[in-house]
């Protein structure tokens, strides 16, 4: 076993009885004929089940339907991306040159699949309980930072939902920038929230992946922009929101 791979265990609190598998989990198909693809179908399937099983216990109050929404935040492609940066997952992945050459390594949607093939060699290298304990240990911290009110909610929603509770206009989102080959593009988004000059990039494997991120940081700007803005001023905006903001981007929506 490489130091490097020795890290990667230590960051997961799991050592594989089994190096060939982790080495599996980390080869994408780019590289060799035997690649992750088959490790990841079979991860996704135990990281539902041990996502699921974490919010039962940890959720109570929370009937099926919210925590199946809040289940399909957790483990969609940026929250899995997210924890695989945590990890400094892209320092261990095997790509191609050619993959290599047009940012794989970056790649929301490399990042993510080759998370789920970790798990799933976790899996079989030491059993499901195993699995779930490395999953619980990369989840328990995300459920503390979150208000379970808006958990679930994705950031362009909660985005949204805070500038309708200022009175302001929905922000304006475009694609400024795409980049990689017709397979395996990288999309910039702008968010624009014009009423409060905050202009915001994001970037992802899709456009919405772009969005999403956009919205978080805008999100994260308008929390600031706002916190010094006294309580009066924000209810009169609130009553009295901009009609010809509000036109303005309906219309561009009609357009697009």
């Amino acid at each position: 076993m490489s130091n490097a791979t020795s890290d990667l265990e230590k960051r997961l609190g799991y050592s594989f009885k089994d190096p060939a598998l982790l080495k599996l989990a980390l080869t994408h198909r780019s590289h060799s004929a035997a690649h992750n693809e088959r490790l990841e179908f079979l991860g996704d399937s135990v990281l539902n089940c041990a996502v699921g099983h974490l919010l039962y216990r940890q959720l109570k109050q929370f009937d099926e339907g919210d925590l199946s929404r809040v289940r399909s935040n957790l483990v969609r492609q940026q929250a899995l991306h997210d924890i695989a940066q945590t990890l400094s997952l892209h320092q261990f992945l095997h790509l191609g040159e050619g993959e290599l050459k047009s940012g794989g390594l970056r790649r929301p949607s490399i990042l993510a699949d080759a998370l789920e093939a970790l798990l799933g060699a976790i899996f079989l290298d030491g059993g499901f309980a195993e699995a779930a304990r490395v999953i619980d240990s990369l989840y328990t911290p995300i459920l503390k930072q979150v208000d379970p009110k808006t958990l679930g909610k994705d950031a362009k929603t909660l985005l949204q939902e805070f500038l309708q509770g200022l009175g302001l206009p929905l922000p304006v989102y475009s694609v400024v920038a795409t980049h990689g080959a017709a397979h395996s593009q990288v999309f910039e988004v702008e968010c624009v929230i014009a009423k409060l000059a905050i202009t915001v990039l994001g970037s992802g494997s899709s456009r919405r992946a772009a969005e999403q991120m956009a919205a978080t940081q805008a999100l994260s700007a308008v929390r600031e922009a706002t916190a010094s803005v006294p309580k009066k001023t924000r209810r009169a905006r609130k009553s009295s929101p901009p009609p010809q903001a509000a036109l303005v981007f309906e219309d561009k929506e009609r357009k697009a």
